[in-house]
């Protein structure tokens, strides 16, 4: 009996020491793999760098620059009708909350926790998508005799942006995620949760209207360039490509922005950061080979030694703490210095400001669209709304 336990044991030893070895043998990654990207963070100078860069260090990667998908709406619908995505990248916290909650029906993450997770701060959804890049938008002003003449501007709100007493650039369409984060930093004093405008007072809507209808529209896509040329004094832009563009401000102006001669608009609410995230797509039919494939390249890409490559190519902040610590050693540049609303929380509810947009920005698009905002030619503007008259319950609709 003794003789038939030692046997037991001994066998159930082996077939213990068996089964963990099978647990823990490493899947071996499928190099030959190639890895589908969907994002919105594709200029063509962008895919260009970051496919020869993957290339390099042996990956193999099919990414659509924004000549084919552009907008973080455009990118999150196709990788949603194609269901042949590996990776996402780009888009903010607002789409990656819908795209974590499964607002998506084909988009499905994979729980996944890179090395470098821990580098990033806040910026994640643990288990599910982490930081790459800080972006926020930013309003700038003239100095000059093209701009305020030397007077410094101080708003309360964003929106104040529309009785500011100079000629200011606004905005030529709906949609689009530096459009989409302007606008959720103009709304922002108008929270209300109990109003059938889609959460946004009435007065905000209003205001925003009196941006579009008095503000000056060029067909440049942003607003530095008009900024630059002294077209006018008060425009908006986004964070990254700003030191790029400042450095390059004299070969599209005549009377080009300097170091001296702008500003940022200091404005007491802050202003709507977002970040950037990195997040694995669970696609269906992808081999185990496969997936240890894609996880090798999320790892190499939020890597401190890729992102900081790629923020010194495309002067954006690294969400990596070790990544901004290679492209600021003297420290962070103004520009990320400023408050940051986003993550306040809004009055009337449990939700930060960042949060509130997500739950409401398809109806903020759909009464933009249905009303007729940031039309782009001016002499087709449309009459402005009979404010006390709408039927906010359709306009929230899409048409």
């Amino acid at each position: 009996m003794k003789k038939f336990l030692s046997v037991m044991i001994v066998a159930l030893c082996a077939l213990m020491i068996f089964a963990n070895g099978a647990k823990e043998a490493p899947v071996e990654k499928d190099t030959s793999y190639t890895i589908r990207i969907y994002s919105n963070s594709n200029s063509t100078e962008r895919t260009t760098w970051l496919i020869a860069e993957a290339k390099a260090a042996g990956f193999n990667i099919s990414i659509d620059d924004n000549t084919v998908i552009s907008g973080d709406d455009k990118a999150v619908q196709a990788a949603n009708e194609k269901k042949d995505g590996d990776v996402i990248f780009g888009l903010n916290e607002t789409r990656w909350s819908q795209l974590v909650n499964g607002t998506y029906e084909n988009i499905k993450l994979l729980e996944f926790v890179p090395s470098w997770a821990e580098t990033v701060g806040s910026f994640k959804f643990d288990g599910k998508a982490y930081g790459l890049v800080i972006q926020n938008v930013l309003m700038l002003y003239r100095t000059d005799e093209l701009g305020t003449n030397g007077k410094e501007l101080h708003f309360e709100h964003w929106s104040d942006i529309a009785d500011c007493g100079f000629v200011w650039y606004r905005q030529g369409k709906v949609g689009g995620t530096t459009n989409t984060n302007i606008n959720s930093a103009m709304l922002y004093p108008y929270t209300d949760p109990s109003s059938p405008a889609g959460g946004i007072s009435v007065e905000g809507w209003k205001k925003l209207w009196n941006y579009c209808a008095n503000g000056v529209y060029t067909g440049d896509k942003y607003g530095f360039d008009p900024l630059n040329k002294g077209q006018v004094a008060v425009s908006t832009f986004y964070s990254s490509s700003l030191y790029g563009k400042l450095d390059a401000a004299a070969e599209g102006s005549k009377t080009p922005l300097t170091k001296d001669n702008w500003k940022l608009v200091d404005i007491a609410d802050g202003t709507y950061y977002i970040a950037e995230y990195i997040g694995i797509v669970d696609k269906e039919g992808r081999t185990a080979g496969q997936t240890e494939q894609v996880k090798a390249f999320v790892e190499w890409f939020g890597s401190a030694k890729v992102q900081a490559a790629w923020a010194e190519e495309f002067d954006s902040a690294p969400c990596n703490s070790e990544a901004s610590a290679i492209v600021y050693p003297d420290g962070t540049p103004d520009i990320y210095k400023i408050k940051n609303f986003a993550l306040n929380t809004v009055p009337g509810t449990d939700m930060n400001y960042a949060s509130y947009v997500a739950a409401h920005i398809a109806e903020w698009t759909n009464i933009q669209t249905n009303l007729g905002f940031y039309w782009a030619d001016a002499s087709k503007a449309p009459a402005e709304p009979d404010w006390d008259n709408l039927d906010w319950a359709t306009l929230c609709q899409a048409k």
